[in-house]
């Protein structure tokens, strides 16, 4: 049992807990609960979104037109900017602040040359301090590894992403990692607390305490003190490089990982490659009042420029997040629909994109989708 003070934990987790449409069996028929609305709650709710660079115009155009085919009660806010720029205009960040909630494409962040990422920026300035990565297999897409059902919750704003790098003398280059209790407790937290809500039953810690032990060691520390606060869910810890091993050996050992920022960010893209592809894994970014929801493991075709030219980017992964967005917007049965048109295109295999071992451009799996959802 979770203690009295996880109800405000609670709050910030509906995109991530598990369906509201649970069923029962009458008499041999499965009957959806009733869901309760409150009065409102059909009223279409403002959504930013940001189409970003590369691929992102091609698959959140998919959405924007999934949505609309599926009458969703939400309409979008677009604004179009790249990763390229100095800085995250300010008029995005206030349309985030007030609609609480956002989609977002692949923003590019060039490689060196001291140009921050404006992902990174997104993070600090709406303090979303949870990424969920849930990676999984999906019915019909083979992989090297079946039963594969992992969730990967990364701390989004310190560690080696704080952005405090300076030149020494020419030449040399230092670069600080961040951990604090604060923000150690609170991932923790995240992590038990989505466990919780998710009959989850194991939560493993990823650390590398035994060359970093004061900064990790206190990132452990953290998550030892909050694992008490949950007996029901068994809690482990593993050495950051033996995961990656273990990850590609044997990922079905782990459920829940919560990691410090650039562990996250390695272990999700390792774990999405396993269950098959960034292409196919949703995500979100999540704080106390925001919300992002994008593309779950790292977007490296973001700039392939080929999949641009060949409008053949795979929009399985924003369909899934947009489903995310959903239900944290308490449209479950909009949520549900989407996922399960999704699924059963994937599973039937007659329209997949070239990273699945097709041969669909992005609009044709969007039209299989569509008829799916008819």
């Amino acid at each position: 049992m979770a203690s009295s003070g996880g109800l405000k934990w609670r709050r910030i987790l509906p995109f991530l807990s598990s369906r509201y449409g649970s069923c029962s069996q009458s008499k041999g028929q499965i009957r959806s609960i009733t869901y309760m609305p409150r009065p409102g709650d059909g009223s279409p709710r403002p959504v930013t979104l940001i189409p970003g660079d590369g691929i992102g115009p091609l698959v959140t155009g998919a959405v924007v037109e999934v949505m609309k085919a599926m009458h969703a009660p939400i309409y979008f806010e677009t604004y179009e900017f790249s990763g390229k720029m100095d800085k995250v205009p300010t008029e995005v960040i206030d349309s985030i602040k007030k609609n609480k909630v956002c989609l977002k494409g692949g923003l590019a962040t060039p490689v060196g040359g001291g140009v921050s990422s404006l992902n990174v920026q997104l993070r600090k300035d709406l303090d979303l301090y949870a990424s969920l990565v849930h990676c999984f297999n999906l019915p019909g897409l083979q992989t090297r590894h079946d039963n594969v059902n992992i969730v990967v919750i990364r701390e989004n704003t310190e560690g080696e992403y704080s952005g405090l790098e300076h030149e020494v003398v020419p030449g040399v280059v230092e670069s600080l990692k961040v951990i604090t209790k604060f923000c150690s407790e609170r991932i923790a937290k995240y992590a038990f607390e989505y466990a919780y809500l998710n009959n989850r039953k194991t939560v493993t810690a990823v650390h590398k305490a035994n060359i970093m032990k004061l900064a990790d060691g206190l990132f452990l520390e953290s998550c030892r003190e909050v694992a008490k606060k949950y007996p029901g869910i068994k809690y482990n810890e593993i050495i950051v490089d033996n995961c990656c091993m273990q990850l590609v050996s044997r990922p079905q050992q782990f459920d829940v990982m919560v990691t410090p920022n650039l562990y996250g960010n390695l272990v999700a893209n390792t774990a999405a490659g396993i269950a098959g592809g960034t292409g196919v894994m949703p995500g979100g970014n999540v704080g106390a009042e925001h919300a992002i929801f994008e593309q779950g493991a790292s977007a490296g075709n973001v700039g392939n420029e080929k999949l641009v030219q060949q409008r053949s980017a795979n929009p399985t992964a924003l369909l899934l997040s947009s489903a995310m967005l959903l239900r944290h917007l308490q449209f479950p049965s909009f949520a549900d629909r989407l996922e399960q048109a999704v699924m059963k295109v994937i599973k039937e295999g007659t329209f997949r994109t070239k990273d699945l071992g097709g041969k669909s451009n992005t609009q044709e799996v969007v039209n299989a989708v569509l008829q799916e959802l008819a």
